[in-house]
């Protein structure tokens, strides 16, 4: 059977991310913002010999000090999983507001890879409160990693202080 033209374009484009992202730096030092993912959902998908993962979900940025929410879309050779409590993953922009690239490991290697995500930058920030992901003041949840010593950007990356399920937090 012979494959359509949507298959061929797909491979295709595939072809080129996996050119592109080989092409990015896997310094961790040239990723200064970190994300905290909160939902994430992934399709495996497969044609022939090539494998690729579309997502998407909702995350937390952390630029500059000030956490920002963010929903976001992939199509990448690997999967994201949500972060454990405080876990973030680094990033940089790729062009600012609308895509960034993503530094990630695959599980049980120390090589990494990147992955380009097309993002939707909102005016709030995602917390958690017994349990649940809420919406939350950019500046309310910055004042609360002010004061439990919580700084993902610069290696603060556990807060002090707790337990935190009563107030809101990343």
């Amino acid at each position: 059977m012979r494959p359509n033209r949507n298959q061929l374009l797909a491979v295709l484009t595939l072809s080129l991310l996996g050119a592109t992202s080989s092409a990015e730096s896997h310094n961790p030092a040239d990723y200064p913002l970190r994300i905290h993912i909160y939902k994430v959902t992934n399709h495996q998908h497969r044609f022939r010999s090539v494998w690729w993962v579309e997502g998407e979900g909702n995350a937390n940025l952390y630029e500059g000090g000030l956490p920002s929410a963010l929903d976001f879309s992939y199509s990448c050779g690997d999967r994201f999983m949500h972060s454990d409590d405080f876990e973030t993953v680094p990033a940089r922009w790729k062009k600012p507001g609308y895509s960034l690239i993503v530094l990630t490991h695959e599980i049980g290697s120390e090589s990494l890879h990147t992955c380009e995500w097309k993002v939707d930058v909102k005016d709030f920030a995602y917390a958690r409160r017994n349990g649940h992901t809420i919406t939350e003041s950019p500046n309310d949840l910055q004042h609360w990693m002010v004061a439990h010593q919580y700084d993902p950007e610069h290696s603060a990356a556990q807060p002090s202080g707790g337990p935190f399920d009563s107030e809101p937090h990343p």
